[in-house]
């Protein structure tokens, strides 16, 4: 089998349809030739999110010079892996509440781990040597696979186990929820704040019935929250 050479100047987005990683694939498509997105059906409480992935690779794509370089899209079935390790508020319909490890129920175990572990191997298959996730631990709901040491310790074995040299991409880790719609802004001005605000998804509740200034959502879960405050400070910082 004939290997694809290795493009450095090409990525791969993990991309849910949810605002951070709509942001991260602007992130890339401004930096990289060729963009490919991957994303995971895992049997989310939200899979509405899986809907909004198609429309807003359109939108992007007709933005700048964006639509020459997006390539394609891959979506993995891992309904029977995840679901098969036990439920939890992100996967079936429970009351969102902190548990006693002080994480929140909507933790999936590992969720993380094996997204980078499919995408790499994708990666791999097409010679794609950036790989980039929208994993924060700045303004984020207390994940411990979405933490910056997480990342960093993950992308060894990653590149040990496939011998590639994948970089693995977190251009949100830093950034607080306000930070993230400020890039959003400088990457693509009010045509992608809008597509982003309209198209993404982020309530856990699956919740699109109900519309605000920051998009659709229940506006109560710890996801709605974290993106309707960052709404409001980036507004407010704008005078608005």
């Amino acid at each position: 089998m004939t290997q694809p050479s290795d493009r450095t100047d090409a990525a791969l987005v993990l991309f849910s349809g949810g605002q951070d990683s709509a942001t991260c694939l602007a992130w890339a498509l401004a930096r990289y030739a060729r963009v490919e997105t991957i994303g995971f059906d895992y049997g989310q409480r939200h899979a509405v999110e899986l809907s909004c992935r198609a429309p807003l690779r359109a939108g992007l794509a007709g933005l700048r010079d964006w639509g020459a370089r997006l390539g394609p899209d891959h979506l993995i079935d891992l309904t029977a892996g995840i679901g098969a390790l036990g439920a939890t508020a992100m996967t079936a319909e429970q009351a969102i509440v902190m548990t006693d490890e002080g994480l929140p129920n909507t933790f999936v175990p590992g969720r993380n781990l094996l997204f980078l572990t499919y995408a790499a191997a994708l990666a791999w298959r097409r010679g794609l040597r950036r790989i980039v996730a929208g994993v924060c631990e700045t303004d984020y709901s207390g994940y411990p696979d979405c933490r910056d040491d997480t990342i960093k310790a993950m992308q060894l074995p990653l590149n040990l186990g496939m011998q590639r040299r994948f970089v693995l991409e977190t251009p949100l880790m830093w950034r607080d929820k306000a930070a993230t719609w400020a890039l959003a802004d400088r990457l693509g001005g009010a045509p992608l704040v809008s597509l982003i605000v309209e198209g993404t998804h982020t309530c856990y509740l699956g919740d699109r019935t109900r519309r605000h200034d920051w998009g659709y959502g229940c506006a109560a879960c710890p996801a709605c929250d974290l993106r309707a405050g960052g709404w409001a400070r980036w507004r407010s910082g704008q005078g608005e």
